[in-house]
């Protein structure tokens, strides 16, 4: 690049779209150039902006009419003639970035936007599942593992459940195979029952293993009932389970 192209690709630079000889030669220019400096950090900005935001489609046509444009606009002033007066800046760094370069690389943002904020958002998503499969896991451990926990179990047919209590920990697990698969619309809820009370303490559609929710607290028993999705304050069926706990 010759000295004026120097100062053109911050744009390309901001949206990570130079060639790496290219970039490194212009990442070596912005080192001794303050201007070029502060646009870069100013379009980086922007882009980042961009790329969190909520996207949006563009309208009809947005990309072609940039693009059709931009071939028209002029990337550098024109080079000056000796007892000729310079053009008027366009913008407080000189003009460098033409308004409509400067709209090409928010368009570029914008089109690359939905895609980042949809990878990113997959990253978190997936991130926050394994953490909460992780902290289940920890849950689980640590009353298994509790010095006074204790065991019961209880059958009917194929279905088998087994609580695993810690009245130190105050918590209980639930593990159970042979579940018969339910209808669409109900799952099974979790109770602990208080003398005569039932209370809710989770909700479950498959085999496997989960921490009850709440406190053991003085529960003498568990029972397991069949309940509309999303469960119920009470039980609303004959449980199909049912478990007296250890003291």
């Amino acid at each position: 690049m010759n000295e004026e192209h120097l100062h053109a690709p911050s744009g390309a630079y901001a949206l990570n779209a130079l060639p790496d000889d290219e970039r490194a030669e212009f990442e070596r220019h912005v080192r001794d150039c303050p201007a070029c400096a502060q646009e870069v950090r100013e379009l980086s900005a922007t882009a980042a902006r961009l790329g969190s935001a909520v996207a949006t489609a563009p309208p009809a046509g947005m990309r072609q009419r940039v693009l059709g444009e931009i071939s028209t606009v002029r990337q550098l002033p024109p080079a000056l003639v000796p007892g000729v007066s310079a053009p008027q800046p366009t913008s407080g760094r000189g003009g460098r970035l033409p308004r409509l370069v400067l709209a090409a690389c928010v368009a570029a943002a914008t089109a690359f936007g939905g895609v980042a904020v949809w990878q990113h958002q997959e990253a978190r998503q997936a991130e926050e599942q394994a953490q909460r499969a992780e902290q289940r896991a920890a849950d689980m451990a640590r009353v298994l593992a509790a010095p006074d926990a204790r065991t019961v179990t209880s059958g009917k047919g194929a279905a088998k459940a087994t609580v695993v209590v810690s009245r130190e920990e105050n918590s209980a697990v639930f593990l159970a195979s042979g579940l018969p698969e339910l209808p669409s619309g109900k799952t099974y809820q979790l109770w602990f029952a208080d003398g005569g009370t039932m209370r809710p303490a989770g909700l479950t559609r498959t085999d496997g293993g989960l921490v009850m929710e709440g406190d053991v607290g003085d529960a003498t028993g568990v029972g397991v009932t069949v309940e509309p999705a999303g469960g119920s304050p009470q039980p609303t069926s004959t449980p199909v389970l049912l478990m007296a706990l250890p003291t």
